[in-house]
């Protein structure tokens, strides 16, 4: 029985066969459930326009169910000599079914079989990493509320400028992620639309029913021009991509911050001893190796949208093999930047703050702006009182004022915690979420 869909009367040669297959049977792992699903709603539609009988769609339905269990268990493999997940399925059908097995492509080619896996994938994996964000979203709004009236200097150019407090750094953060949640639902919504019946991109004169594998599939809307689903490869990678590398920026800045203000020569927050690692010869060392790693790896993860698009750049229409490339730096990404924000969220919760930074007088300067505005207000010209406490603190004569009155939107006294989680919410709610668990739920029960 032939391993290769393709597959004629010939032999490849096996060291092409080898370079051609690449890591597709170890990459396809992560697309195997959204395979099956698929083929589900393929010969659903495939039995409804008359290429499919009723029976034989039954036995189909009930032996892709129990493929579909076996991926989601964890107990799917693609087996030595087959080319990918899509051949392995179809081997398997074939194997248990007979000739009903190979009726299952009709009408569809691995190009758009291959697109609608990766949708589903990316569709089902921006679900998980939208509610890992709101989880750090979460604990940075409640960190940002426990320490609001706590202050800390604010810093430019890396010198004490003005005071913040730990109630706008951590809030900061939160309201980051929020708006990398709009590059995130976007990616989502390009990608709920089903490119299935393009086939190898140029359609198929069998009389698919493509609404109706949108319908089944829970996807918004259909790729319609059948050249532009294909066209979407790569591109819809390279979208997502973006998402993930907004997220990523927020936390590469987040942990960056935290080694900074977690050394000895800031001491702003402290993390517990068993969130740190040692040293193999420095026995007082407690090092904040876990925020350096979220910081290399949210950096890496930055370039994601660079490498996509090296590689499907200048690609003329229609489908080529370099694409399959995009996979090997595309799919594992998920598991990187999801690992990233569990531990952000973990190392956020446990964090400690230092309440009593401002007993050190050597940050008594950050109030000069504070006494320039309280001299303003009571008639002097803003230069002149600019001038007056510059002299001052020149002179060692300043003396800080450290009663603030903040009271504008956003500031230290106002800090919109409750708008910021307003704004996520409704972020969160425009994905739609249920409609598409709802989908999926009645296509495999």
């Amino acid at each position: 029985m032939a391993n290769k869909l393709w597959e004629k009367d010939f032999e490849v040669n096996s060291e092409i066969e080898r370079f051609t297959v690449g890591r597709d049977r170890e990459l396809d792992l992560y697309l195997a459930p959204f395979d099956v699903m698929g083929s589900m709603a393929h010969i659903t539609m495939l039995q409804s326009i008359g290429l499919l009988s009723a029976d034989e769609l039954k036995v189909l339905l009930a032996e892709l169910k129990r493929i579909y269990a076996d991926c989601v268990e964890g107990r799917f493999s693609i087996e030595e000599g087959v080319e990918d997940v899509h051949s392995e399925v179809e081997l398997l059908l074939t194997r248990k079914l007979g000739d009903v097995g190979k009726k299952i492509h009709s009408g569809r080619s691995r190009n758009d079989q291959v697109l609608l896996d990766l949708k589903l994938f990316i569709r089902n994996r921006l679900h998980i990493t939208a509610t890992l964000i709101k989880n750090l979203f979460d604990e940075l709004i409640a960190k940002s509320e426990q320490f609001k009236d706590v202050l800390m200097p604010g810093y430019t150019h890396l010198q004490v400028a003005m005071p913040s407090s730990f109630g706008l750094w951590f809030g900061a953060y939160a309201e980051s992620l929020a708006d990398d949640m709009l590059f995130v639902q976007a990616a989502y919504r390009m990608a709920n639309r089903n490119p299935l019946g393009s086939a190898a991109g140029y359609g198929s004169s069998f009389p698919l029913n493509r609404q109706l594998t949108t319908d089944l599939l829970g996807f918004d809307s259909m790729n319609y021009n059948v050249v532009y689903a294909q066209m979407g490869r790569g591109k819809t990678e390279r979208n997502v991509a973006f998402a993930l590398a907004s997220v990523a920026g927020t936390l590469a800045k987040l942990a960056f911050d935290a080694c900074l203000f977690n050394c000895q020569n800031f001491g702003f927050i402290h993390l517990p001893k068993e969130c740190t690692t040692g040293s193999s010869i420095m026995p007082h060392k407690k090092n904040p190796d876990v925020f350096e790693l979220i910081r290399g790896k949210s950096n890496k993860l930055q370039g994601l949208p660079q490498q996509i698009t090296l590689i499907m750049n200048n690609l003329p229409t229609g489908y080529f093999r370099d694409l399959q490339v995009i996979k090997e730096v595309f799919l594992p990404a998920f598991d990187e930047l999801d690992d990233c924000l569990r531990m952000s969220a973990y190392i956020i919760n446990r964090m400690e703050v230092n309440e009593h930074i401002l007993d050190n007088r050597m940050y008594d300067p950050m109030f000069s702006v504070e006494e320039v505005n309280r001299l303003t207000a009571a008639g002097m010209p803003f230069r002149d009182a600019y001038r007056k406490v510059g002299l001052e603190i020149e002179h060692g004569t300043f003396k800080a004022d450290r009663h603030l009155h903040h009271t504008h939107e956003g500031s230290i006294g106002n800090l919109c915690n409750d708008k910021i989680a307003a704004y996520m919410e409704q972020l969160m709610a425009g994905f739609h979420f249920e409609r598409v668990e709802e989908a999926e739920r009645r296509l495999v029960q």
